[in-house]
Formats: C-alpha cells, sequence, structure tokens
C-alpha cells in the first residue's frame, strides 16, 4: 500500500492510495475503521468490480464484525451489522430515483453507527455534506487507486 496526499489550490486535501491485492483492499478499510467513532457516512464510487465490498468487509473486520457477513446487498438496499458500533452496509446500484434515498433513514442509522454506501454517487447532495468519499479506480491486474476526501459541509446560515 503506498499513499501520497494531492491538494489543489482552495480545495480540500485529498489523499491518493494504492492497493496492490484484494488484501490490500479490505486493510485499507481494516485501517480506516479503527478511527471511526460513530456518525460517519462513507460513500463508495467506483465501476462493478472494483473493491467497494472488499473494502467494505475490511470497515467490518476493524469495527468487530465478521468479514464474511459482507456481501453486496444488492437486493437488500441497506444491511445491518452489529460491532464495536453498527455497521450500515447501503447498496444503490438499483436506485433508479436518487430522491428515494430520503427514504431509507440514513440519517437516522448515523445516529447510531457508520454508514458505508456503495454506489455513493447515486446519493442526493444534501444527503452527502460532510461524507467521506472514496472512489475506486482499477488500474488492471488486481491493483486498485483510491482517491480519498471529505465533502464539504454547507452552513445553515
Amino acid at each position: 500500500m503506498r499513499s501520497r496526499i494531492r491538494r489543489s489550490p482552495g480545495a480540500r486535501a485529498e489523499e491518493v492510495l494504492f492497493s496492490l491485492s484484494e488484501d490490500e483492499t479490505e486493510a485499507l478499510g481494516q485501517k480506516l475503521a479503527s478511527r471511526l467513532k460513530g456518525g460517519e457516512l462513507i460513500l463508495l464510487v467506483g465501476e462493478l468490480g472494483v473493491g467497494k465490498t472488499v473494502f467494505v468487509r475490511g470497515l467490518a473486520a476493524g469495527l468487530g464484525i465478521d468479514p464474511d457477513e459482507i456481501s453486496s446487498p444488492t437486493f437488500v438496499l441497506i444491511s445491518p451489522h452489529q460491532g464495536r458500533l453498527p455497521l450500515y452496509h447501503v447498496d444503490l446500484y438499483r436506485l433508479e430515483d436518487p430522491e428515494e434515498a430520503f427514504g431509507l433513514g440514513i440519517e437516522e442509522c448515523l445516529e447510531s453507527g457508520v454508514v458505508a454506501v456503495e454506489w455513493g454517487e447515486k446519493l442526493p447532495a444534501d444527503l452527502k455534506e460532510g461524507a467521506l468519499q472514496i472512489c475506486f479506480e482499477d488500474l488492471g491486474e488486481g491493483s486498485r487507486r483510491l482517491a480519498v476526501r471529505s465533502l464539504p459541509r454547507t452552513s445553515d446560515s
């Protein structure tokens, strides 16, 4: 695993991580989980088969949840798992209208745990505020590039 931090003028820092295998991608998720306190929204963005579910398995392991319990919940929009913190694994792949996401109860899930959203780009902007976004890119031969950044919060004033 390698990483570097890139900052564009006037932009928030983006950390770029490289994974050379599924095991490394899972380890990155586990490392992030060790820093979670609850209330975090993690948006996972990338094509099919790029490692989003593998990353969530790592999050689960880091939260004390059996990673074998984690599968792509394509036919179930939210799959809850209990560990050191509750993990809500959300898959929006089949969501046709982004507005449907408002009825999923994501805000309520954030009150008690961590929410990891596969296909996070489908989440409406109002629900993305303050989220940690991880964009996955397949570099071939099992290698992945993960670009990690915090999305801004808008003020209520």
